[in-house]
């Protein structure tokens, strides 16, 4: 009879094992499936991104180097280090500005460095672009001939749905703006204050060296602006 209840007791216990063994196995399955969708989404997800933002930043470094010089303008693009996961490794920029052959980005100029982090900036922001673009001084290190093509980028992208905020020392930049924001510190307050001028509302009349308005035909003293509605 004891034997009897003991091999009772052991089916039972095999029972209740194979039953949390089946349940263990299925939990795992459902564990293992739900990673997987993950997975497979961050993936899908990740290339739709990168592939977007790697069609872009060739276009995008194309505009910001061509000139008259260099019609086509430099070369960038993206790859990653790991196909199967890209995710989990790192990410290669190679920009080569016009007439320079390929070599690091730790080898660029500041000025080359600026314009290839631009060009990555604005390709990453064209994916899901915000209404405001904050840019910091980031014309730091270019020459006048890259500050106009910063100017002229930013004049042909911005529009109702999406504003530009330079903060820039270079006056490149402030003839190609809309609207200035001057901060200055007042000694009276002994606080800051700001100063606004809406340049849209003025217009640029060129003069030759005769002094002579390029538009007008009218000559008289060289002005930079004239107000609009008294043109």
């Amino acid at each position: 009879m004891r034997a009897v209840d003991r091999l009772d007791g052991v089916e039972a216990r095999l029972k209740s094992t194979e039953k949390d063994f089946e349940d263990a196995r299925r939990k795992a399955k459902q564990s293992r499936d739900a990673f997987n969708d993950v997975k497979e989404q961050r993936f899908e997800l990740f290339n739709k991104a990168f592939t977007h933002i790697s069609e872009q930043i060739s276009h995008v470094y194309k505009d910001l180097t061509r000139s008259a010089a260099f019609p086509l303008g430099g070369q960038a693009y993206l790859d990653t280090e790991d196909g199967d996961a890209p995710y989990l490794s790192g990410i290669k920029y190679h920009a080569m500005p016009p007439l320079k052959r390929f070599r690091d980005m730790e080898h660029l100029s500041g000025g080359e460095k600026t314009m290839a982090a631009l060009a990555l900036l604005f390709a990453v922001h064209s994916y899901q672009p915000s209404p405001f673009f904050v840019l910091d001084e980031v014309d730091a290190a270019l020459d006048n001939a890259n500050v106009e093509k910063i100017m002229s980028y930013i004049r042909e992208h911005a529009g109702p749905g999406m504003q530009f905020i330079v903060i820039s020392l270079k006056t490149g930049l402030f003839q190609g703006s809309e609207s200035l924001v001057g901060v200055f510190r007042d000694q009276e307050a002994n606080s800051s204050k700001t100063l606004t001028l809406d340049v849209s509302l003025f217009t640029i009349v060129l003069f030759d060296k005769t002094n002579t308005c390029a538009s007008c035909g009218n000559t008289t003293e060289p002005i930079e602006l004239r107000y609009r509605e008294m043109v």
